[in-house]
């Protein structure tokens, strides 16, 4: 442990509270979701109420983008965008194999996918399928929105796109392709897939704000049976789902792979916006 860790410990110990003059200000925005839990276990602890925002990731992204948040836990395609964000903590959602919270539901053969509904929670996951599809099966489909309320039944589109919690549980009719976005990304590139991570505007003092993110993270890891207890039933899921998926199909640290994973979703994102066919969202009508 670093001297500068030492004396942070020193002073939480001092006042009974994780607080600081350089996190008074600092407005962290974290994913609601499951995945997420680990990564900010106890932080609420070591700030104020109105200073940690629980949000879906597309809403996270935009709250940094506008200034309304300092730091947070956003989809790895949103940091792409912006040449004043940085990463400032090794903590971060990503997989290495199967992710179960993110999967596309496809009615047809995937090559003959034509429209698309996509969640709309996180702009990752749904830059990854599309890549996927254009790059495997050289598919560029209509995209249709789907809502956070609405559900498989609701779109007519060929395929649907499912992420986090609600696409953890099985859906409620017959679908003639499934895919899992992080297995099919691992077996294809040989590299883990970064899903989310802790992002900062360029002007955000990272100490000691990094090392609080960090210790959440490994205090979340030792304690995953704990959130798992804790998070399963108002999920409906059972505590064994929600340890595995903890434990089994997600990773939070980001190391040298996950960088090189980073790296190559981040051209191919860039091919993709080269081409004004595959930004065009409508809306379900």
């Amino acid at each position: 442990m670093s001297g500068s860790t030492l004396e942070w410990d020193a002073a939480c110990s001092a006042n009974g509270r994780e607080d600081s003059p350089s996190l008074s200000y600092v407005r962290v925005g974290a994913v609601s979701y499951l995945n997420s839990k680990p990564l900010i276990e106890g932080l609420g602890n070591s700030l104020r109420e109105d200073q940690l925002v629980l949000d879906v990731p597309s809403r996270l992204a935009d709250k940094l983008s506008v200034g309304n948040l300092d730091v947070a836990l956003i989809p790895s395609v949103e940091y792409f965008s912006r040449p004043d964000y940085k990463i400032i903590s090794d903590a971060c959602i990503a997989t290495r194999g199967p992710v179960l919270s993110v999967k596309l539901y496809s009615r047809l053969p995937l090559g003959d996918i034509r429209t698309l509904a996509l969640d709309e929670g996180s702009r990752t996951s749904v830059a990854l399928t599309r890549v996927m599809l254009q790059e495997r099966y050289g598919v560029i489909p209509e995209l249709i929105r789907l809502p956070m309320t609405a559900t498989t039944k609701d779109a007519k589109t060929d395929a649907v796109l499912l992420i986090g919690d609600r696409a953890i549980h099985p859906p409620q009719e017959h679908f003639v392709e499934t895919w899992d976005l992080g297995e099919e990304w691992v077996n294809w590139t040989g590299l883990p897939f970064v899903f989310a991570m802790w992002v900062a505007r360029k002007n955000v003092p990272e100490s000691p704000l990094v090392q609080l993110l960090e210790q959440s993270r490994n205090r979340g890891l030792k304690n995953l049976q704990q959130i798992a207890t804790r998070e399963a039933k108002p999920l409906g899921i059972s505590e064994e789902t929600a340890y595995n998926y903890l434990k089994d199909n997600l990773h939070f640290q980001f190391g040298s792979a996950e960088w090189n994973g980073l790296q190559l979703f981040r051209e191919l994102v860039g091919q993709l916006e080269e081409n004004p066919e595959l930004t065009q969202t409508k809306a379900i009508q």
